[in-house]
């Protein structure tokens, strides 16, 4: 399977086991509760779908490597005490707390969190002395003299054999207590997990165009060769900083995260070209309605590897826009709650309680934040929205401690126009991201005619969830159009093809 199905599978699964019955107790008991184990090569998502399954479930997470642990440290450092049986006293050997136990209830203490997920990793290269201990963790969920809390799930992970050399085949005892996922590299998938974390347009266009290149584990006369996932979105994340402090990417950069020097070669040849496009096409003055004569025959003429290029960095520039004005609207809708409380009081307050009651709502925002970090069970989009609706009630309250205002009224005015002016902001940048939106398939139409790419533009604006977003809440003539068209097309080819199969 592949890491969007083994997600789904896992989500499923933390569901059922979290299922409670009349009583609040948990339907399947903990002996039934069989740990996940996610079998798959290094550098494909699996920690990453881990806090995604967190985050969207509103559990928390705790993540550790067991290649990092010793047996004193997963089950505890052992001690001697004493006990009485028949009256006689004993020395016996007893353990303090497993530091990964320790550490889910850390989690629960400081996030008030109850219920979350273990995860385990490479939880088949644990030490020599450790192994023994696997077996009654995997089937009681106890290390040492501790049991995992209640409410939390185990799901681990590791590598193939042959990835790894430091891998410990499990024996069919242990075997028989997991559920075993085995998940394989997919572009296809990866690409839906990139374009939410807005991985590089050059990486995502040079991969579509070269789909072999995603993954690869090769022995050559030089040593062991690679290309994973992880790799490509680390050097994404390097290709804007370098841009953003204007450095040049060379090979001996990309060599430091895609670990093949034939994929080295071509990506930086390719990154080069790419940028030597965006100049020459003059993608501002495209998306601002005013192509050049000159960009639009050049790309109607264009090979089809130029032809993406270019639309995938048109593309990349108005999902940007368009995700800065969802994010926007949810951080505003988010503020109308406190302002709504603000206006109820307003009345009958004065500008110092109305500075104490904005300090309460950011006080609890940040803690509602610090609760989701301890967690891990905050996403970046989350992170952003309380971080904006934070530093709103800040500024507000500053303006109204040094302000003018005589009252609460006043002071709710000051705050009700500053809402005001934020919203009005994000009016006027949604019509200029419809602009753009608009000269966007303008120019696909007049450059493009009736060709794939059409398709394509189409198809990223639908999957990417951003732009799925902005355009169900703003609309987009030309997008509803071509998607009426491009859906009546399909519907056509596939009666085509049924009256074939009947021979008509």
């Amino acid at each position: 399977m592949n890491i969007k199905q083994a997600k789904e599978y896992i989500k499923d699964s933390v569901n059922l086991y979290l299922k409670k019955n009349e009583f609040g107790e948990y339907r399947v008991p903990v002996v039934r509760q069989r740990p996940i184990f996610l079998l798959g090569a290094p550098g494909i998502g699996k920690t990453a779908i881990m806090e995604q399954i967190a985050q969207e479930l509103g559990i928390a997470l705790v993540s550790y490597s067991m290649t990092h642990h010793t047996r004193q440290s997963a089950l505890g450092l052992p001690y001697i005490t004493e006990k009485v049986y028949g009256g006689k006293k004993y020395s016996v050997s007893e353990y303090t707390m497993s530091e990964i136990i320790a550490a889910v209830y850390d989690t629960m203490e400081e996030s008030g969190i109850r219920e979350g997920i273990l995860f385990l990793d490479e939880i088949n290269c644990v030490s020599e002395t450790l192994a023994p201990s696997m077996l009654q963790f995997l089937q009681y969920k106890v290390f040492g003299r501790h049991q995992v809390p209640e409410g939390w799930v185990i799901v681990t992970a590791g590598n193939p054999p042959e990835y790894n050399k430091s891998v410990r085949e499990f024996d069919v005892v242990t075997l028989d207590r997991l559920k075993i996922l085995e998940v394989e590299p997919d572009l296809r998938i990866w690409r839906e997990y990139a374009r939410e974390r807005e991985i590089h347009p050059a990486v995502l266009n040079f991969l579509e165009l070269k789909k072999e290149y995603f993954y690869s584990v090769e022995m050559t006369a030089r040593g062991r060769s690679y290309v994973t996932g992880r790799g490509w979105e680390d050097l994404s994340q390097m290709l804007f900083l370098y841009e953003e402090d204007g450095m040049g990417v060379e090979e001996s950069l990309v060599g430091q995260y895609i670990r093949n020097e034939r994929i080295v070669k071509e990506f930086t040849a390719y990154y080069d070209l790419f940028n030597k496009y965006k100049k020459d096409y003059h993608i501002n003055e495209i998306l601002e309605g005013r192509a050049p004569v000159q960009a639009i025959a050049r790309a109607k003429e264009a090979a089809f590897d130029e032809r993406l290029s270019l639309l995938g960095m048109l593309l990349d520039r108005v999902q940007a826009d368009m995700r800065d004005v969802v994010e926007q609207g949810a951080y505003l809708a988010d503020l109308r709650a406190p302002l709504k409380t603000l206006k109820e009081k307003a009345p009958g307050m004065q500008v110092e309680q109305t500075v104490a009651l904005l300090d309460a709502f950011s006080e609890g925002r940040k803690k509602l934040l610090e609760n989701l970090r301890t967690a891990n069970s905050l996403s970046d989009t989350d992170r952003k929205r309380h971080q904006k609706v934070i530093r709103f009630l800040e500024e507000c309250r500053k303006e109204i401690y040094t302000g003018d205002a005589a009252s609460g009224e006043e002071a709710f005015a000051r705050l009700k126009e500053k809402f005001d002016a934020a919203v009005a902001g994000m009016k006027q940048e949604t019509a200029r991201v419809q602009g753009e939106l608009s000269a966007l398939f303008a120019f696909a139409e007049e450059a493009f005619a009736q060709g794939n790419e059409l398709l394509i533009l189409v198809t990223e604006l639908t999957v990417n969830t951003a732009s799925a977003q902005f355009i169900a809440s703003f609309g987009c003539p030309e997008y509803q159009r071509h998607n009426r068209e491009l859906m009546l097309g399909e519907r056509g080819d596939d009666i085509r093809a049924q009256i074939d199969l009947l021979g008509l």
